[in-house]
């Protein structure tokens, strides 16, 4: 057994014991894809495809979300004042090119980066950039629109590699999500993984400026980082992990469009990204 097996063992042995049992059918938003194999890689989006009866298409104009304003709150003081630029972006990723920074703080970055090293390289999935230099030559952004029979828009795979040694970063799967019991649609990401996967609720929030936060943490209600594991015997268990994001959409100064990306451990933040995006005229 390599050491990589052998961390993901005490991984699943961790969320078999700790994890909550959930029931998928009154929780849906739990409910998403998952990889059976060790590896996820770019082109784990046909597996979903396949077992989900969907039509797998890639194209050069493909957003996250087909439209952004459904995942806005209609009593947003600010929902004047919204970027266009930024609701573009969310429904014409594939438009766009970017350039990324990472820095990485405090000692819990230890942990993180230990993870992604001896796992996330040998799965090709949340293979976060350990350093800028990584991502020195730009990233690649891939956006694969999963169609339903009717021809909408299930999931759009957001397929990120990175230029130099083309190395999957993210191949994460969004869509507009309506929680039971909740006026409110939230963003919904879901990195599959072995045997399980990762899904982060976000709320959007509009800010007077015209940016947009992206937010999840343990004050809103429906957010959260949630870590689900699919048992031996099918039993879905779920273990809410204290990490925090904000996602700020944002112009600089100059006009130009970027991102700040910042991932905490309860209120200790130790992963900053910073995108710029740039439209691709070509």
């Amino acid at each position: 057994m390599t050491f990589s097996s052998f961390l993901q063992s005490i991984i699943y042995v961790w969320l078999d014991i700790t994890a909550k049992k959930r029931d998928t059918t009154k929780q849906p938003y739990l409910d998403g894809p998952i990889a059976d194999g060790r590896e996820v890689g770019d082109m784990f989006y046909n597996a979903i495809a396949e077992n989900e009866h969907l039509t797998a298409t890639l194209s050069s104009d493909a957003g996250l979300l087909p439209d952004f304003t459904t995942v806005l709150n209609t009593n947003s003081p600010h929902l004047s004042q919204l970027d266009s630029e930024i609701a573009t972006f969310y429904e014409h990723t594939a438009r766009y090119k970017m350039d990324v920074w990472s820095k990485w703080l405090t000692p819990i970055s230890w942990f993180a980066k230990l993870l992604i090293r001896v796992i996330s390289v040998d799965m090709k999935q949340m293979n976060l950039p350990l350093d800028s230099i990584e991502t020195s030559y730009g990233m690649s952004s891939e956006v694969i629109q999963l169609l339903d029979s009717d021809g909408n828009q299930k999931y759009a795979c957001w397929l990120r590699k990175t230029n130099k040694e083309n190395k999957v970063v993210y191949a994460g799967f969004y869509s507009a999500f309506e929680v039971l019991g909740s006026s409110q649609r939230f963003v919904r990401v879901v990195f599959p993984l072995p045997k399980g996967n990762v899904t982060v609720m976000l709320q959007v929030e509009i800010q007077a400026d015209g940016s947009v936060k992206l937010l999840s943490n343990k004050s809103l209600k429906h957010t959260g980082y949630y870590r689900v594991h699919k048992t031996k015997r099918g039993i879905f268990k779920v273990q809410k992990i204290p990490i925090n994001e904000i996602i700020h959409v944002f112009r600089d100064e100059v006009g130009k469009l970027r991102t700040d990306h910042y991932f905490a451990w309860w209120k200790v933040t130790f992963l900053h990204l910073h995108y710029k995006l740039k439209l691709d005229t070509k």
